[in-house]
């Protein structure tokens, strides 16, 4: 079994957020391809900023038809222009080893999850938010980003109930629990598993990211402590009153919470075992230890579904609508990717050869700013585990160098690839997630363009922060 295969199959699902269909490019010649082999990709991506503001009826009814034309859209052109074979091979190997694991994981998280009602008195107060986005900072690092977004997300809509200005507190969440906070082991995030499968110690991300890791989590929970004060202050002059009811602390769904420790469990498995058995279908490799994985995972979702009783997903308002909308979206957006992904690790000499050569000084030196930014801003559009593996090869590729004289780059790889992909909607699975059951719970989340107008002002500036001090 290559390492390719075993990243694909492993690394990709370890933290909770879109795996990589860059794998399914790998029999498409990059440097070979043109920007507009871009088009279906851009295409989706301004279908869901657009659609949502200007066609919300339509959108709301046929996004999931939208999704299959883009992917439509990419899917005939590789058949006509690169043959039929090669487009089969992508197509079915994003698919079958990208996609489908991708829902499978998801799905169990979020099935699992929402079998988890958190009982309590919480009342939106600016500290008590502030303390259920650090709690999910924390915990995004041992359960990923997508198993803290989905553990925490619903008690804190209850929390926030009665709250009239409460829009700020679930971008602010995606900030912290569903990217940031995920950024301290290589179970936080894809990109950072997949950095460890190439050789990057267990504890190098802990020890190397944690001073950048608790001061951009310090500042973001600062400022959103700031501005819930200034908003709470309001809707407490607006009539606002914090329910009469009290109720005491407990949690229903309780075996929900083994179920989740044996998810991450064949997470960690599949990581480390190396069975050397694999299955083959349609060209497609899929090793013993993925397959049991996957297996553990539908089980876990199967058996929440058993145990877990009616009232208490019923008390999370639980509903399938937001994984149906992230299944059918993210559909169209891996079928859509494969083509870009390939320019992209086809470095100089591709499409993208203009970006990719901003990363070296004229002395042949890294330039660590053109790094962090690069990988970052790309994470925050594509998948931010392609894009490390990129960049990280680009970079030379041995783990050793990387973590000794080359520390700053891996450093910019690592925290470009985490940190910014909570710039927009799409540049982590869970941002997606979050956003469909707030919507399906009735709060108005701001357009795909309305919500990157709070990350460039708040989080980009950040950033800055951090490149000054830990990149520079």
């Amino acid at each position: 079994m290559t390492l390719t295969t075993t990243i694909r199959n492993i690394g990709l699902l370890a933290a909770g957020l879109m795996p990589a269909a860059a794998f399914a490019s790998e029999g498409i010649n990059g440097a070979a391809l043109g920007l507009a082999w871009a088009i279906p990709f851009a295409g989706i991506l301004l279908s869901i900023a657009l659609c949502p503001l200007f066609l919300p009826h339509f959108w709301h009814h046929h996004f999931g038809k939208v999704a299959v034309f883009w992917a439509a859209c990419a899917a005939f052109p590789m058949a006509f222009l690169l043959g039929g074979d090669v487009a089969v091979g992508a197509i079915s190997h994003v698919l079958l080893a990208d996609y489908v694991p991708f829902i499978i994981f998801v799905g169990s998280l979020f099935i699992v999850a929402g079998g988890i009602h958190v009982r309590g008195s919480f009342v939106g107060r600016p500290i008590v938010n502030t303390i259920f986005l650090a709690i999910g900072a924390i915990l995004a690092n041992f359960m990923g980003t997508t198993g803290a977004a989905m553990l925490l997300i619903r008690p804190l809509i209850e929390a926030n109930a009665n709250r009239t200005r409460k829009v700020h507190t679930f971008i602010f969440f995606i900030f912290l629990v569903a990217n940031v906070g995920g950024s301290l082991t290589p179970l936080g995030d894809p990109p950072l598993f997949l950095g460890f499968l190439k050789g990057v110690d267990f504890f190098w991300t802990a020890q190397h990211l944690i001073l950048p890791w608790l001061m951009t989590t310090g500042i973001l929970l600062a400022i959103y402590f700031v501005i819930d004060s200034l908003m709470f202050a309001k809707d407490v002059k607006d009539g606002f009153k914090a329910p009469a009811e009290k109720h005491a602390f407990g949690i229903d769904g309780g075996v929900n919470i083994i179920l989740l420790a044996v998810i991450i469990g064949a997470v960690l498995i599949a990581g480390f075992w190396k069975s050397g058995i694999e299955a083959t279908l349609m060209g497609v490799h899929f090793p013993l230890e993925g397959i049991v994985r996957d297996v553990l995972f539908i089980c876990s979702a199967g058996l929440s579904l058993w145990f877990t009783t009616a009232e208490t997903r019923a008390a999370n308002h639980f509903s399938w609508d937001p994984i149906l909308e992230v299944g059918k979206l993210f559909f169209g957006i891996f079928i859509c990717i494969v083509p870009v992904l390939a320019m992209l690790r086809a470095g100089l000499d591709g499409a993208f050869a203009p970006i990719v050569s901003l990363v070296t000084f004229a002395d042949g030196t890294f330039n660590n700013t053109v790094f962090f930014w690069l990988t970052g801003m790309l994470s925050g559009f594509l998948d931010n585990a392609p894009t490390y593996l990129a960049f990280f090869n680009l970079a030379g590729g041995d783990p050793v160098q990387l973590m000794g004289e080359g520390c700053k780059t891996l450093m910019a790889i690592s925290m470009g690839s985490v940190f910014m992909g909570a710039l927009t909607y799409i540049g982590n699975a869970p941002n997606f997630m979050t956003v469909a059951i707030c919507s399906e719970r009735g709060i108005k989340m701001p357009s795909f363009f309305g919500y990157m107008l709070w990350s460039v002002l708040i989080l980009v500036p950040t950033f800055m922060i951090m490149d000054l001090i830990f990149l520079a």
